[in-house]
């Protein structure tokens, strides 16, 4: 047993998030707001509301509907009432719950609200596009929605008018790969609810593309909850639980290497793309991408994706399999801007190489020969070249290094690195691309020497020779970079380490801006971090994405 404590912990300890309790989100039932006595015509909305909570669906929705109606025309008399805010957004999110549990669909046709106290007509415009369609989704209200687990201590929300929702696809989008989406969209959505006469409009509007709503006589914030989605994804999804997996057996799980928007295509944004270290998945940016979104600047000028990929490959062969994203979103979205890359930890290393003009240099460090007159086969010289043979991307703009072992860490080549080396699986392709290259490979002395093909332990150490390889060739001119690293608060840079990277390795000369915060190697999860990423940002907007 104490065996396979320490091969766990000779994994994990590169990892910052594969076994933790991430999030839960548990259903509660929401109280009506308090109102003071002084508030005459609030307190009447209050046994509207009292009253829809014991009756049926589409009784209840008159009574939602009236108590909605009410406290807007409070608003419209004092447009900064916080208690008629309060009654308004209460209202619209147990609108919605009835419209769901009633079954209707006032975006197909209009539907007649009858009740003891008022009618309604209920109608909703139709949607912009099929992804906007209500129909695709389940839509929960939430302020029904308990949030809670070690990435959601903080709710990242606005304040505002309209009633936040979490809008979750009901099927699986059989195209996710090919459009670079989710397989299931978990979605910020606000509700709101507008009135002429007896006429009610339900409005879902996408707080991605709208910060503010006109009502009535006023224009107000739109109340938004960025943290909800966000955790039901992972607590329903869980993706965490491939992080250790991946590792061990990256073949097993190849298919899950993909690059993947986390909002709706907006060719005016542009795309930040996240790339995560060992044992990590893209749950590991979690709170950095919700405390982004909560930026009113930045989700104006940016939208957010993130790559993921199976992280016992050795990074080279991983940087390929994002060269390759790169290029497939480029023909999928033509018009697409400059990207910026933030990648962490062995994440931030395969961000390095889209930055970086290496040819066939590396090759013939390896090789002594050209790429042509190397005696391969022509599937393993295309999967040689692809990790080997590399230039910069054009459409890289930008990249923030957090926590990247640039040089390497001891950790990798120590007692602990060399345990979990050795339970990696090595996948089958990389057996036969071993056994050809074995041969040919020109001996480096300094190097440590394999009886398998690198995986991505081997890729850190600090003798590897391609980590030395790449440590020799600048950064391309030009592509300005920043780096982000913890200290474990000791304050003793330049001697100072994460306590997996030390100050040596993840330093970079001639970056833009260099942050050392109070952390370990998860230095993604700080705050600090996060507000540097977010001041960085913005200074790229200044300088201009183009």
């Amino acid at each position: 047993m104490k065996s396979w404590k320490n091969i766990f912990i000779a994994l994990s300890i590169f990892g910052c998030c594969g076994c933790a309790h991430l999030a839960t989100v548990k259903t509660t039932q929401p109280r009506v707001p308090m109102v003071a006595a002084s508030e005459d015509q609030l307190t009447l909305a209050k046994p509207y509301l009292s009253a829809a909570e014991r009756a049926q669906p589409i009784v209840a929705l008159g009574d939602d509907l009236s108590a909605a109606k009410l406290s807007l025309q409070v608003l419209d008399q004092r447009l900064h009432d916080s208690s008629a805010q309060s009654i308004y957004n209460f209202s619209v999110a147990r609108a919605v719950e009835n419209v769901e549990r009633a079954k209707i669909q006032p975006w197909q046709r209009k539907i007649d609200i009858v009740s003891d106290r008022s009618d309604y007509t209920l109608t909703t415009p139709k949607p912009i596009d099929p992804e906007h369609n209500p129909s695709r989704y389940d839509l929960f209200p939430t302020d029904s929605l308990k949030i809670s687990g070690q990435f959601f201590k903080i709710r990242s929300t606005v304040s505002g008018i309209g009633a936040p929702l979490v809008a979750v696809e009901r099927a699986e989008n059989p195209q996710f790969r090919q459009q670079y989406k989710l397989p299931r969209i978990y979605a910020p959505v606000t509700a709101a609810i507008r009135f002429s006469g007896q006429k009610a409009e339900l409005q879902f509007v996408d707080p991605m593309k709208s910060d503010r709503i006109a009502l009535s006589k006023g224009t107000f914030p739109l109340a938004v909850d960025f943290s909800a989605p966000t955790a039901m994804l992972i607590a329903r999804e869980r993706p965490e639980r491939l992080g250790f997996s991946r590792v061990m057996n990256p073949q097993k799980y190849a298919d899950t290497a993909r690059l993947c928007q986390l909002q709706q295509y907006d060719p005016a944004r542009t795309p930040v793309i996240f790339v995560h270290g060992l044992q990590e998945t893209g749950a590991s940016w979690a709170p950095m991408v919700d405390t982004l979104r909560n930026d009113a600047a930045i989700r104006e000028h940016y939208q957010f994706w993130f790559f993921s990929y199976p992280s016992g490959y050795p990074y080279p062969y991983s940087a390929a399999l994002l060269r390759r994203d790169l290029a497939g979103i480029r023909r999928a979205f033509p018009n697409h801007k400059r990207v910026v890359l933030i990648g962490h930890s062995m994440g931030g290393m395969i961000c390095r190489l889209m930055v970086t003009d290496a040819g066939d240099k590396i090759w013939r460090d390896f090789f002594a020969t050209s790429p042509a007159k190397t005696p391969l086969s022509s599937d393993t010289r295309k999967l040689l070249e692809e990790s080997l043979v590399f230039n910069h991307r054009p459409d890289v703009q930008r990249v923030i290094f957090i926590s990247t072992p640039h040089r390497g860490s001891k950790l990798a080549s120590g007692w602990i690195g060399r345990i979990g080396a050795a339970l990696v699986r090595t996948p089958r392709l990389f057996t036969s691309v071993y056994t050809s290259t074995k041969p040919l490979l020109v001996a480096d002395p300094a190097a440590r020497t394999l009886k398998r093909m690198p995986n991505s332990v081997d890729t850190l150490e600090p003798n590897d020779r391609f980590v030395q390889a790449v440590d020799k060739l600048p950064i391309t001119r030009g592509i300005p970079y920043d780096s982000i690293m913890g200290d474990r608060g000791r304050g003793n840079t330049p001697n100072s380490s994460d306590g997996v990277v030390p100050y040596w390795s993840s330093h970079l000369d001639g970056a833009r801006s260099e942050l050392i915060v109070d952390s370990g190697h998860d230095a993604q999860l700080n705050p600090k971090a996060t507000h540097e990423v977010a001041r960085i940002l913005k200074e790229n907007l200044a300088v201009g994405s183009r």
